[in-house]
């Protein structure tokens, strides 16, 4: 396995490391915030509100903004040196400030029609609408708060340090947690104080990740402008890349849209079972896809395509090597996960069953959210943010269609298989597209697909023969993935062989 792999695999178990721990927080408040909200108007309301200013965020920032501002501010650094390049970050702030408080006022402004916009079911539920429309105005500056943050990732993995951006979302998440002890202490509107700890979260997010950029000689004190040419570079790079985030963010605006003509908690069921999903595929999934792009991105400039296409098929099955046993997990233990998690206060028995079904819809579509971001990296390497973003476009149609067929009969499970069958048309189309630029297979399952493929379906079984039991199944998840990684080490499957290794060595030097 080359270099680049290794390096992939090593910095995608140290964010991944830093995202378990955020993942932990995150279950933790979940379970508080099913307590104190369970899944009736005050909890539609805070999931919508809060849901706003994390898609702006995503078509800001993460969808856009860090894929765009990585790649220039690092050639800026070998062009100019990094006292010069410094103004670049400057200059994009400025930008994203005037920008992003426009449009946060503009939605404070205009709360009433965007709630209505996103949200049309609810307006024949006058309570539910007006508390939506509070919650909105009240987090909606916390999209200001986390781009910045995520500009600052752009400075810090452009050095090649992932720990301090990955760490962020674990100071909101203790910050929400000791919001919601508050309200339950002191008796206040549970809803109203959790949007009030978002908002104060997201400037403990913003503050934790300068001192780390100090180290590498960043102050934002210093020259920058309104023309600053890498600022202009980045955002003729961002316009493809943002209107592919816009579709997606599209997508999530339309399923909650639909949601929303569906009985209430609906959206709550989808949020706390896409929750669950999102452990696994932001421990290690989503790390793949952030960590490969450099080195993607220099094979690919030095017009190594050989090597290129042996990174990202060492990617892929890496990133499946994680996310197939993952998936097997959640689909088998989905009610004594949702039970154990979430199963208690006002989330009764009707919760429980309606998330499980929601969890299971979504692991099958697991494998193919991990694999789209690897994906995403090799186009972006290569240059191409318009296929990505057509990609998208056609996905949103699939899952409309697919959506508003099976949501008659299945209700929010249908949104949520839709969204699992439009992610696995996704890799397909970005699949067939890669092998004609690429002039040949990009992906070549190998060895250790079929084994994984194998060895998940026996954890699978495993898990549900104890299902009855919820917290005796859960229990027994670390005991199935040391199997798991026991089996594939026997077998010489070289991935887990590699990451075995490297949590030896990284345990060794403590």
């Amino acid at each position: 396995m080359s270099q680049h792999v290794r390096q992939i695999a090593k910095d995608a178990s140290i964010v991944g490391g830093a995202t378990l721990l955020s993942r932990i927080l995150g279950f933790f408040r979940d379970m508080i915030l099913a307590y104190v909200l369970g899944a009736g108007i005050s909890a539609d309301a805070f999931y919508v509100a809060y849901r706003l200013p994390n898609m702006m965020r995503r078509l800001f920032a993460e969808g856009s903004m860090t894929m765009a501002f990585v790649p220039v501010f690092s050639r800026l650094r070998e062009e100019v040196g990094d006292e010069k390049a410094f103004a670049m970050p400057r200059s994009a702030m400025v930008w994203l400030l005037i920008i992003l408080g426009v449009l946060t006022t503009l939605a404070i402004v205009f709360a009433r029609p965007l709630t209505k916009l996103i949200t049309p079911g609810f307006v024949d539920n006058p309570a539910l609408f007006e508390l939506t429309v509070e919650l909105t105005r009240i987090v909606f500056p916390y999209i200001i708060e986390i781009s910045a943050v995520a500009l600052c990732m752009g400075v810090l993995n452009s050095y090649g340090h992932f720990l301090a951006p990955a760490l962020a979302t674990s100071e909101l998440n203790t910050i929400i947690i000791l919001g919601a002890g508050v309200a339950w202490l002191f008796d206040l509107d549970v809803a109203h104080t959790l949007a009030w700890s978002v908002v104060i979260g997201g400037l403990g997010q913003v503050f934790m990740q300068q001192p780390q950029m100090k180290k590498f000689g960043f102050s934002w004190r210093g020259p920058w402008s309104f023309r600053d040419k890498g600022v202009a570079r980045m955002g003729l790079l961002m316009l493809p890349t943002a209107f592919g985030a816009a579709v997606y963010q599209f997508n999530i605006v339309i399923g909650t849209l639909l949601a929303s003509y569906l009985p209430t908690g609906s959206i709550s069921y989808l949020y706390y079972a896409d929750r669950l999903v999102q452990f696994p595929l932001g421990v290690f999934g989503v790390a793949v896809g952030t960590v490969a792009l450099p080195g993607l991105s220099k094979l690919a400039s030095a017009g190594k395509l050989e090597e290129f296409t042996a990174t990202l098929n060492a990617s892929l099955r890496l990133t499946l090597f994680i996310c197939l046993p993952a998936a097997a997990g959640l689909i088998a233990l989905a009610d004594p996960m949702v039970r154990v998690l979430f199963g208690r206060g006002a989330f009764g028995e009707h919760a429980i069953a309606a998330t499980a079904g929601a969890l299971v819809a979504y692991g099958v579509g697991l494998p193919a959210f991990a694999c789209v971001r690897p994906l995403y990296s090799a186009y972006f390497a290569l240059s191409d943010t318009r296929t990505p973003a057509v990609t998208a476009a056609i996905c949103l149609v699939v899952y409309v269609m697919a959506g508003l067929a099976l949501m008659g009969s299945t209700g929010h499970v249908g949104l949520a298989l839709a969204t699992s069958i439009s992610s696995w048309v996704n890799v397909a189309v970005l699949g067939v597209v890669l092998r004609r630029k690429l002039g040949g297979a990009w992906f070549r399952p190998g060895r250790t697909t079929l084994l994984g493929t194998v060895l998940s379906v026996g954890v699978g079984f495993g898990a549900y023969a104890t299902a009855d039991k919820p917290v005796l199944s859960l229990l027994l998840i670390a005991g199935w993935a040391m199997a798991y990684m026991g089996v594939a080490s026997a077998l010489r499957v070289e991935e887990a062989r590699m990451l075995t290794d490297f949590v030896r060595r990284r345990l060794g030097r403590k």
